[in-house]
């Protein structure tokens, strides 16, 4: 394992500045607000930032506060974070990002898990914080070629957890680490203590609409009213993400426009991203993207098709019986039904604050029912 540090060329700086300052600016189509995308205006503002505001150098230096390796596995070099926790008896546990994101979901979650003490909680809920970038996302290496699957970085991160001398562990995701979480279990169970999600487990499918009551035939219509809402960005991504990836790796507001926009809907609880997360934040994973060139290489799971059913529609994870299974979000009785079917659900709150991107949107939130699950599972 190689220590890594984070250090950005000044060229690319100047370079990201440069094309910033010559951005080509479209003009405002009509519509109210959001409706045709993101409104010109907003996204000038937040470029200005971008360019005059934002310190990608102090964002560089909070990052490499976190000792950080790469690491060769399955043929790949696969970029970490590894923060052991001051509490001896800390449990080790593997946290998996989601997309558009990448590892910078995680900062202001690592604190409240690594050491509780220093945020008002009890130290015998501590963890061992390991956090690896998804090949294809930011540091870690592309895979070179189709048809690579969540099975497969599961399998990775099973590795990863073994060579770090941890043989008794949690996993834990949100969004593509939704997926991943479970699969880490199912391939590791004999070292996996319990797989907590933020939310997907028991979101019904068509398949599903035969065994319903009336009530729940009405939810899941309101549900497909919510879900059929946005950009399909699966869609987008499956059908030609090579096509889209010229414009995100060489125009910089091309390609936060893009984020900004998933960002948005799936910021569900407010009206702009910012409201929920820092817009410094949302700016660091773009930098990220931007300098690592990684926007057409993390849409492998749309092309690699990781969030397929057999009948080729949309699937939610399903999860593993293996080993005990929470969800920070959970849902109504018709979606731990559901869940239940293949998971063992130990733990399954109502009334949690926050939207999709709760690790960065409610850390400490967050960290507290992280805490609450694996809690009963020490």
């Amino acid at each position: 394992m190689t220590p890594f540090r984070i250090d950005i060329p000044q060229a690319d700086l100047d370079d990201l500045r440069d094309r910033l300052s010559r951005t080509r600016w479209p003009r405002q189509l009509p519509g109210d607000g959001w409706s045709r995308g993101v409104p010109v205006d907003y996204l000038r503002d937040l470029v200005d930032h971008w360019a005059g505001g934002y310190d990608w150098r102090a964002q560089e230096a909070r990052l490499n506060r976190f000792p950080q390796f790469v690491t060769g596995i399955d043929g790949l070099d696969v970029h970490f974070l590894h923060v052991r926790s001051p509490e001896p008896d800390a449990l080790p546990l593997i946290l998996t990002h989601g997309w558009p994101n990448s590892f910078v979901e995680f900062v202001d979650l690592i604190g409240p898990l690594t050491d509780p003490r220093a945020y008002g909680a009890d130290p015998a809920h501590a963890f061992h914080v390991v956090v690896p970038s998804v090949p294809g996302f930011g540091f870690s290496q592309a895979p070179p070629r189709t048809g690579f699957t969540v099975d497969r970085v599961a399998r990775m991160w099973a590795e990863l957890m073994a060579r770090l001398g941890y043989d008794r562990y949690g996993t834990q995701g949100g969004d593509l680490g939704a997926y991943i979480a479970p699969a880490v279990a199912a391939a590791d169970p004999e070292h996996v203590v319990g797989v907590h999600i933020d939310g997907g487990f028991g979101f019904p499918t068509e398949a599903d609409v035969p065994d319903m009551n009336d009530a729940e035939r009405a939810e899941w219509q309101m549900m497909q009213q919510w879900m059929s809402g946005g950009v399909d960005h699966h869609a987008l991504l499956r059908a030609a993400p090579q096509t889209f990836a010229y414009a995100w790796n060489d125009s910089p507001v091309g390609l936060l426009a893009w984020l900004i926009n998933k960002f948005k809907e799936f910021s569900i609880t407010v009206d702009t991203p910012e409201q929920a997360i820092d817009r410094d934040l949302m700016l660091t994973n773009a930098s990220l993207y931007w300098f690592t060139g990684t926007s057409g290489s993390s849409s492998w799971p749309m092309y690699d098709r990781v969030t397929l059913a057999e009948d080729g529609g949309f699937a939610w994870p399903k999860g593993q019986n293996r080993v005990p299974s929470g969800v920070y979000g959970g849902g109504s009785a018709l979606m731990r039904r559901l869940a239940e079917r293949d998971n063992k659900i130990v733990h399954w709150p109502e009334g949690n604050s926050g939207g999709h991107f709760v690790a960065m949107e409610v850390p400490q939130d967050h960290a507290a029912d992280i805490r609450a699950f694996f809690g009963m599972l020490r």
